[in-house]
This record gives C-alpha cells, structure tokens and sequence, in this order.
C-alpha cells in the first residue's frame, strides 16, 4: 500500500454535487492498494499513520499524534498512487490492484484505522469521480509504502 498523508487545517471530499467527507483540523489519506498487499500491511500502515507525531504541542514541537491532537481523518482511495512513469508520458497503473481485490483491502484498512484512531474515519467513494478540497497545514504531506517500512 502506499499513503500519501496531508496535515489539514480543513478537508472535504465532493462528488456531484454532494459533499460527502468534511474535517476540521486531522489528516486526509490517499491510499493507492496494489495486489501484493495484505492484512498485514494494512495494520502496520494504519498503527502507523495514528500514532504518528506530526501535530504542535503547546510548545509548537511536533509531538503530538492524531489521537492527541484530537483530529479527524478522511481516508481517500487513489489508484494513481502506483502510476509507473518510467516509459513514454502516459502512465501505466498495472500495480494498482483491481477492484474485486482492491476494494476490500480498501475496507479494511478503513476499519483499521477506525479500530486506532477511536472513532469513525470519513470516506470518499471508492472509484468514484471525487473532487477534494483541503488546506495543507503546515505544509506537512508525508508518503508512506508498506513495501520500503524504513
């Protein structure tokens, strides 16, 4: 799996007309599942992503957690996160897992993360045309890939 974390003062995640997913201060996660991926990678990623200290203390330090800062996070799927670039310009996205394997996995790490956090975790619509809006706060955006954990 690969993650791209943003700190966000706000977010929000539109399809139609219809704003499906708002948030104040927390963390949008896109998430791109290639076939490889498992429940394993789903837990490490989503322990991961919570107790990841990347919010102002009262003395401005980022040391603070989602949790502690108590956030909020929307979770976004993003198959474009495996987009293989090295040939020719227009991408090729043969990592990125098909939905009857994807969408599950997707679930799951959605569940995961609602297991860590506490709380429910806001969703776009898997495979959906979504248009997401955010304010980056700090700017802080983090990537993560279950496949390099260093």
């Amino acid at each position: 799996m690969k993650v791209v974390i943003q700190r966000v003062s706000e977010a929000s995640v539109t399809i139609a007309t219809d704003v499906v997913a708002s948030i104040g201060k927390g963390l949008l996660v896109l998430v791109g599942v290639e076939s490889a991926d498992n429940q394993e990678d789903i837990n490490w990623l989503a322990s991961k992503i919570v107790n990841m200290r990347i919010f102002a203390d009262e003395n401005e330090i980022m040391n603070l957690s989602i949790k502690e800062a108590d956030g909020e996070i929307i979770v976004v799927s993003q198959f474009t996160l495996h987009a293989l670039t090295k040939k020719g310009n227009r991408p090729s996205y043969i990592k990125a897992s098909k939905p009857e394997i994807a969408i599950p996995l997707y679930e799951s790490f959605v569940q995961q993360m609602e297991i860590e956090l506490g709380k429910k975790v806001q969703t776009g619509q898997f495979g959906a045309d979504m248009k997401v809006a955010l304010v980056n706060d700090g700017p802080v955006t983090i990537i993560i890939d279950t496949k390099n954990k260093e």
